[in-house]
């Protein structure tokens, strides 16, 4: 990844081209937490804010998801968010860590918020291209056979809001899905793939840029979002 010089005004890559860098905490805690909504509340995106580009969430923050209340057993391990002073906030992830539902040993999952074209999302999914879009149209217009209807392979409560996940194509070590919540992309990635059957229950999404729960429980930082495996 190359910073931006005179040539160009973007971070870049030799093979993608322009991207926005991932920042990812080397701890987590309050006061990390903190710091991550103070830069998400605050360093967003000013041009968006003042003309209200399409798709920009008219100057809303982007939205930091947290399971709220966690599993029984799961910590939250660790936080990121993806841009640059330039271009603001474009992304953000949250990890979290805790016996997976069906095997018992340990589980993660990251929960990823992007505007469409940043590619976190399919990133850690381990998918190709910069958003889901073509996957979920596949989805949406073949819903398998035995289906009639395109039924949701997963449901979470984002804010409040009933919000249904389909499932991508991922590597085996995986199971990753997709869908939208307050007009960007909303992924949910967990290890090992057994670890996804954590959203086949009521779980409830909160935005910690409205309010963080004092009594969140922190853990020893992912390293499936330090990219560390």
């Amino acid at each position: 990844m190359r910073a931006p010089d005179l040539m160009h005004t973007a971070w870049r890559c030799p093979d993608c081209g322009p991207i926005s860098p991932l920042h990812v905490a080397e701890h987590i805690g309050p006061e990390i937490v903190a710091s991550t909504v103070d830069r998400i509340t605050v360093d967003r995106n000013p041009a968006d804010q003042e003309s209200g580009v399409p798709g920009s969430r008219a100057g809303s923050p982007m939205p930091l998801w947290c399971p709220w209340p966690l599993p029984q057993g799961w910590t939250m391990t660790g936080v990121g968010w993806a841009g640059d002073d330039r271009g603001g906030v474009r992304a953000t992830a949250v990890a979290c860590t805790g016996p997976d539902p069906l095997g018992g040993g340990p589980a993660d999952l990251v929960l990823v918020a992007e505007e469409p074209g940043v590619g976190l999302g399919t990133r850690l999914a381990g998918t190709a291209g910069p958003d889901p879009g073509p996957q979920l149209a596949e989805a949406l217009t073949d819903p398998g056979p035995g289906h009639a209807e395109r039924i949701a392979h997963a449901k979470v409560r984002a804010g409040g809001h009933p919000t249904p996940l389909w499932s991508v194509r991922s590597p085996t070590d995986r199971s990753a899905y997709a869908g939208e919540a307050r007009g960007i992309w909303l992924y949910a990635i967990a290890w090992p793939a057994s670890a996804g059957y954590l959203l086949a229950e009521d779980v409830e999404l909160h935005d910690l840029t409205e309010w963080t729960p004092p009594e969140l429980v922190y853990g020893a930082p992912s390293p499936y979002l330090h990219g560390r495996v």
